[in-house]
């Protein structure tokens, strides 16, 4: 459970580069590909998750202001 959670995290803190294009994006579009490396040493890309609920969530990075 604990290496699932740290993955999800993982990919979260990555995915926040690719925010900028979420400002095109409009609710019900359906989200675009992508691919992040995870903890695990794996690259992970949305298509893995076909057919799935994903839920994405970040948090700013440790010690930071954001």
């Amino acid at each position: 459970m604990i290496k699932a959670l740290l993955l999800v995290a993982s990919l979260c803190l990555l995915l926040a580069p690719a925010m900028a294009l979420a400002a095109e994006l409009k609710p019900g579009d359906p989200a675009p590909a992508f691919s992040l490396p995870g903890s695990d040493g794996k690259t992970h890309t949305l298509a893995d998750y076909s057919g799935k609920t994903v839920v994405v969530a970040w948090f700013p990075k440790a010690f930071t202001g954001g």
